[in-house]
């Protein structure tokens, strides 16, 4: 029972959270980057971020940072590209953290942006190497989405890898999305413009993810046991979040209590 109700309180914070971001939508920022690969590193050096895609939930206005844009001011092209990697890296994140301190205070929503290896303390981390002075993050303001809908739907909502399962079972388009190492491997190969798209795509799918948890429309793996945990508090959530179900029990318990009245 005890693990049942852990369950359960796991999953209505998860929901008061969802709805928090649905609630104040308008401050909220879906971001995702994409980066060279971690792996296969002999020199100890950290993985140059390529990219960074930002989407205001609110209007859908999307705003990216990414290598190649900045090359393509600067003039460099081809191998005049990769010598200036660096260079261009820099004035990448200077404008990727110009936007962050103008929007300090929003909610930055993402996926599994949480470590050194990949998230938040990894751009800083890359900035700093360049030079720069990154802006501190509030970590309460930092949502991670794929957590979010483990606890809401259960650790076996959807298989691995989560995010792709997701997509495909919900029918979102494939359209320029690829995953962590194929991003990588499309720097690698200087496909620039496709790696920039599946950073676009990807806080497209983010946003809508969010939007269909909370109208109840994303389809997953998840059994009745595995959102509600067991019976009774099942049941007794079930009841409440079932406006069909909460009536019908309504109406038996009126029914019940007129029948003992005429007794």
């Amino acid at each position: 029972m005890g693990e049942a109700w852990s369950k359960l309180r796991k999953r209505n914070q998860a929901k008061t959270k969802l709805t928090e971001l649905i609630d104040r939508r308008d401050q909220v920022v879906v971001i995702h980057y994409s980066c060279e690969s971690f792996y296969n590193r002999p020199d100890g050096s950290s993985p140059r971020i390529t990219s960074i895609a930002v989407r205001n939930l609110e209007n859908a206005q999307t705003k990216s940072f990414s290598i190649h844009q900045v090359a393509e001011r600067k003039g460099h092209s081809g191998t005049s590209l990769e010598q200036h990697y660096n260079e261009l890296e820099k004035l990448m994140l200077d404008e990727f953290y110009e936007y962050v301190n103008r929007h300090i205070g929003y909610i930055w929503l993402h996926w599994n942006m949480r470590d050194i290896n990949y998230g938040f303390p990894a751009i800083a981390h890359r900035y700093r190497v360049l030079g720069g002075m990154p802006e501190e993050f509030n970590e309460t303001k930092l949502i991670d989405l794929s957590r979010l809908l483990t606890a809401f739907y259960g650790d076996n909502y959807i298989g691995h890898p989560r995010l792709k399962k997701l997509t495909e079972k919900n029918r979102m388009t494939h359209r320029d999305f690829l995953d962590g190492s194929a991003e990588a491997e499309a720097f690698s190969n200087k496909e620039y413009v496709r790696l920039h798209q599946s950073t676009l795509r990807k806080v497209n799918v983010f946003g809508s993810l969010l939007e269909r948890t909370v109208d109840g429309s994303l389809k997953t793996d998840s059994t009745w046991r595995d959102i509600y945990g067991g019976y009774p508090s099942a049941g007794i959530e079930l009841i409440k979040e079932n406006p069909v179900i909460s009536g019908v029990v309504g109406l038996i318990g009126f029914v019940s209590s007129v029948i003992g009245l005429l007794k």
